[in-house]
């Protein structure tokens, strides 16, 4: 990647707001602020990990909301917190299909040497790094415990 991801989004505020676009405007800025919140709190520097991490834990906070607000009957709010999902959705990456899962999957287990429920500790340690920020890390531990259960 020749541009970092921060560096990326800090150029898309720019742009954002010579365009006038106030409704992405406001989603970016609302992304810089989780960032510099996380490097304010930890006293660093976010490397690309670190910022998909924070973007990552922002969309699915996201999707609980939209969930909250559908049970609710509130689409006007479900809506807004959809259209800021889409927008931080652009700044991770790709999502893994199942199949590339499963083969991410399959050579965790086989590298932890893992043979039960117990390294499932192992297994997700190695996989974090592999998947962050383009799996459900829910889906993912449900489909290792899958694996190893069986």
């Amino acid at each position: 990647m020749t541009q970092g991801l921060k560096t990326r989004l800090q150029d898309d505020v720019k742009v954002a707001m010579r365009a006038r676009e106030k409704e992405r405007l406001g989603v970016l800025r609302l992304i810089m602020a989780g960032i510099k919140q996380r490097e304010v709190d930890e006293r660093i520097e976010l490397d690309d990990n670190a910022v998909l991490a924070v973007l990552t834990s922002m969309v699915k906070s996201r999707r609980d909301s939209v969930e909250q607000y559908t049970k609710a009957n509130r689409t006007d709010l479900a809506d807004v917190e959809t259209y800021e999902i889409g927008i931080i959705e652009e700044y991770l990456p790709q999502p893994l299909s199942e199949a590339e899962l499963q083969a991410l999957i399959g050579a965790a287990i086989e590298s932890t040497g893992a043979t039960a429920m117990k390294d499932m500790g192992k297994v997700m340690s190695d996989l974090r790094p592999k998947v962050l920020g383009r799996t459900d890390m829910g889906a993912l531990s449900a489909a290792v415990k899958a694996k190893l259960g069986a």
